[in-house]
Parts: C-alpha cells; sequence; structure tokens
C-alpha cells in the first residue's frame, strides 16, 4: 500500500509559491485546499502546484445555506468547480447537522452522480455542524448507503460525545472501514484540538488517535488500497492562542510537520 501526506492550506499567509515551495521542502506529496471560482485565480493556483510537483485534494467547506435547495445548487457549483481540476480526490464538509436524513442523502446522491460522471472520487468529513457531526449519526448514514466513504476527522467526534469514544466502539469501527482519507489532528473531549501533541499532558489523546489511525492503515494494508492523510491542525481559533495578543500557543506549521513525519516513521515499513 501506499500513503501520500498533504499539507492544508488553511491558516497559510504566505505567497501560495513559497508555501509550494515550503510544503515540497518537508517531504509533502500534495496540499488539501479550496479553489476560487475564478478560472484566473484557480489556473494560477493549479500552475503553482504543478510546478512544485505537488498533488492536489480539492476541498469543499463552503455548506451555509439553510434552503436545501440553494445548498444542493451551491453544493454541485463548487464540487464541478473543484472536479474541472481533476485532483486525487474532493473531500466535502457535506450538509448540516440541522437537516433531515433525506435532505442530507439528497447531497449524498448529487456528490456519487457527480463522481460517476467524472471519474474523481468524492469523500465525505467527519466534521462539527455537517451531515457526520456525530459517531452513530454517520453509522446510520454508512450502514444505509454502502458506497459512501468518509475522511475520517475523528477529532470533531472526541469534541462532539465529550470523550474517546471508548463506549462507541461499534460507530468507530464503522467508520474506520469505510475511511479513504484521514485528518490527522489530535483533538480531546473539550475540543478539536490539543494546544500542541508533542505535550506529554496529551499523551492519552494522542495515543488513542493513533489507535483509531493504525487500524485505518492496517484496513488498507489488507485490501492493498492507497491512503491518504492531511495533517490538519488548523490557525487560531483552532489553534488556543494567548489572551489579548491572540498569539498562537505554537506553531501551526511545525505542529504539522511533525504530524506528518511522526505518521511516516510510523507506517514507513507498512
Amino acid at each position: 500500500m501506499t500513503i501520500r501526506f498533504f499539507a492544508p492550506e488553511w491558516g497559510n499567509t504566505l505567497p501560495f509559491d513559497t508555501f509550494c515551495k515550503n510544503v515540497k521542502a518537508a517531504g509533502y506529496d500534495g496540499v488539501e485546499m479550496a479553489l476560487p471560482l475564478a478560472s484566473e485565480e484557480k489556473r494560477a493556483i493549479l500552475d503553482t502546484l504543478a510546478a512544485h510537483d505537488l498533488e492536489l485534494i480539492g476541498q469543499f467547506w463552503q455548506s451555509f445555506e439553510k434552503d436545501i435547495d440553494e445548498h444542493a445548487a451551491n453544493y454541485e457549483k463548487y464540487l464541478r468547480n473543484l472536479i474541472d481540476a481533476r485532483p486525487v480526490l474532493i473531500n466535502c464538509q457535506t450538509g448540516k447537522d440541522y437537516f433531515n436524513v433525506l435532505q442530507n442523502q439528497r447531497l449524498f446522491g448529487l456528490a456519487a452522480q457527480l463522481a460517476a460522471e467524472s471519474g474523481i472520487p468524492i469523500i465525505h468529513e467527519t466534521h462539527r455542524g455537517k451531515s457526520f457531526f456525530a459517531a452513530h449519526v454517520t453509522m446510520g448514514y454508512l450502514q444505509a448507503n454502502p458506497n459512501l466513504r468518509i475522511a475520517l476527522d475523528i477529532s470533531h467526534w472526541c469534541s462532539v460525545h465529550e470523550s474517546l469514544l471508548a463506549d462507541l466502539p461499534d460507530e468507530v469501527s464503522v467508520a474506520i472501514s469505510r475511511t479513504d482519507h484521514i485528518h490527522s489532528r489530535v483533538g480531546h473531549p473539550e475540543g478539536p484540538q490539543v494546544n500542541d501533541p508533542r505535550a506529554p499532558e496529551w499523551e492519552e489523546v494522542l495515543n488513542a488517535h493513533l489507535g483509531w489511525w493504525d487500524r485505518v492503515v492496517a484496513h488498507h494494508q489488507q485490501n492493498g488500497t492507497s491512503l491518504t492523510i492531511t495533517t490538519e491542525f488548523g490557525p487560531a481559533p483552532y489553534m488556543p492562542a494567548m489572551p489579548y495578543t491572540q498569539m498562537p500557543l505554537v506553531s501551526q506549521w511545525d505542529v504539522n510537520v511533525h504530524m506528518m513525519n511522526l505518521l511516516k516513521s510510523r507506517y514507513q515499513d507498512r
């Protein structure tokens, strides 16, 4: 099996070319990001990625409309824009936690149609506020639709369920069996991101996440399939910051590179 690592564009404040140089030098295979709708701006981004020999995972997060018809139209518009760039895959924060099952199923169906038309895999992220906001809810959708595949950002569920999910083993197992992409952020029972996964006080929650990711890797190894991982520790306010000054407690970039190297070392012989 192969594992490819992606850097999040989220939080980047550097010129995009400089960012891509740093991404390549750090040892990443590509970048995960949304793309603008403006064609010239999008083309400049894609040309820069190509110049640095970096792959793209397309990201959709612009799901704000409460009216399902408007929401679905916006969803399709952004997905088609990402499909046009021919990414490795598209990772979607699909739907809303307050949409009913039929409304969210409509969006899953639309994504499946676009994936079939284009040949680009479209997967759905476990994320607060979205259709897959909780482990038990996600299991219901996955059991109802055997073709749904996910991006596992299990840090969100730690926060939503205010636990390390010890009482949800079946729900976690189903999610792991359907995971094609990981966001390797470390959450905890009171939030979706620890301040620094290198700190010893987070050893228990780091080990819990490593255990979940180990199971995803083992599943892909058994099936001979490829896996992608984005080291998605985010900027403030995901990154805890000092009061008043709002200075982040640690470097987002340093933490993400640390996570990539940690996981590369852990899985290098698999």
